[in-house]
């Protein structure tokens, strides 16, 4: 497969057409950016720990029943892809107190809920992602309302597989951030990627950080918490 005219370019990835109209290739990039893309840098080898960790638990989730939009890694940093139509909702599932949630609504990190939560924000960098809520992304005609139903039941099931995954690797699943297109048919699909830029991992011994915290909040060792997440998974 191969790629021809660049497509677009996001904060964390390039997208290329190829000779196939319904199939896209994805290729993972080193830079960073936190806070709306005001904090910008470069973890390297952070493409590669993405692109390989989302692809192998992209196919966790296919075995069980959830349709997502992977195709076939092509090389460490490229993927194929199904071309999709992005839903415009970031859909935040959140297990334990961290992050804007936190600061949000003035609690400590680390309150494990009794039941997980889920947040929508309006996938606009202009309005930098408000949270909106079910009735507001019907207003704004984001998705219909058995798209949000269906966007809702198949984030608490992801949720509930990768929880139990990552446990079993001594990883704490805390929070993270799905998003999900519509292929031509209509049918609703996981997109976007699963790894240390879009989840809170948290060591299930000692809560140290394996995630892109550790970038946002400066507290060092960036490169090798990403390592050390790619280690886990796969261990090499």
């Amino acid at each position: 497969m191969q790629k021809t005219v660049q497509l677009y370019e996001g904060k964390a990835k390039k997208v290329y057409a190829t000779e196939n109209e319904d199939l896209v290739i994805v290729s993972y990039k080193d830079d960073a950016t936190a806070f709306d893309g005001q904090k910008k840098g470069t973890i390297v080898g952070k493409g590669v720990v993405n692109n390989r960790m989302s692809n192998y638990l992209m196919q966790v989730l296919e075995k069980q029943g959830i349709k997502t939009h992977f195709v076939e890694e092509l090389n460490d940093r490229e993927t194929v892809v199904r071309k999709v139509s992005i839903v415009p909702l970031e859909v935040i599932i959140r297990n334990i107190s961290a992050g804007s949630f936190a600061k949000r609504y003035g609690v400590e990190e680390g309150i494990v809920f009794d039941e997980p939560t889920i947040e929508f924000s309006y996938k606009n960098d202009d309005l930098h992602d408000p949270l909106i809520n079910d009735y507001h992304a019907l207003a704004l005609k984001l998705a219909t309302k058995d798209e949000i139903a269906q966007i809702k039941s198949m984030a608490f099931k992801i949720n509930e597989v990768l929880k139990a995954y990552f446990i079993k690797l001594g990883v704490k699943l805390v929070d993270f951030k799905l998003e999900f297109g519509r292929l031509k048919d209509g049918t609703i699909v996981l997109a976007d990627e699963i790894s240390p830029d879009t989840c809170r991992f948290w060591d299930a011994k000692t809560n140290e950080k394996l995630d892109k915290d550790r970038f946002r909040r400066d507290l060092g060792n960036v490169e090798d918490a990403y390592k050390e997440m790619m280690h886990r998974v796969f261990g090499d």
